[in-house]
């Protein structure tokens, strides 16, 4: 039996997917949670070998994909997300994540993608795959795209100078290479572009 915990926020999207993988003979759901900070205390307590993890949910799926990765190893991590972009597929690599697929994959072949990273394989959604492969890794820093997460939803220069802990002078630095690297030509179009493709 492939025990398996669900994260997403959304409770419809996590009864269906229970649901339908409920009516899998060697599939059980141990978990539904609704948030990333739920994971690792579920994954502790029940021990899942697969666990589906939304990438856009509080808590995001990445970041507990690479704490799973490091804190419970022989936790198998498929990214499953409504938002296909190349750069999603990239850190969720770098995070450790055995599988990514998005979420109107048809039912059958999202099981199968559980039994197959379940058996030590990876699967990874095919057109996104080929996406990935023409656009190739972001160019962005970590700090620039730190700055660009930072302005993206409206913030200032101030704003983004205040949470990072940086001078204004430094973040319009960081922004000025984020422009000129994402060919853009204002910080809310890089912004808007890196989000686009999944670099933030």
């Amino acid at each position: 039996m492939i025990k398996v915990l669900l994260a997403d926020d959304q409770a419809l999207v996590r009864g269906a997917m229970a649901a339908m993988l409920g009516l899998e003979t060697d599939i059980e759901v141990v978990a539904e949670v609704g948030t990333g900070d739920e994971v690792l205390p579920a994954v502790a307590r029940l021990r899942p070998d697969v666990a589906l993890l939304d990438v856009q949910m509080p808590g995001d799926g990445l970041s507990v994909a690479a704490r799973l990765r490091d804190e419970h190893p022989t936790v198998r991590v498929i990214i499953c997300t409504t938002f296909g972009r190349p750069g999603y597929l990239a850190r969720a690599t770098r995070a450790g994540a055995a599988g990514f697929v998005v979420k109107d994959t048809p039912p059958e072949q999202l099981v199968e993608s559980i039994r197959r990273v379940h058996a030590g394989l990876r699967v990874i959604d095919p057109a996104l795959a080929a996406e990935s492969s023409v656009l190739g890794t972001s160019p962005l820093t970590e700090r620039e795209r730190q700055v660009l997460s930072a302005i993206a939803g409206g913030g200032t220069i101030a704003d983004a100078a205040r949470r990072l802990f940086l001078s204004q002078g430094t973040v319009r630095n960081h922004l000025s290479s984020a422009i000129g690297k994402t060919g853009t030509r204002t910080s809310a179009e890089a912004a808007r572009l890196a989000d686009d493709r999944g670099w933030l």
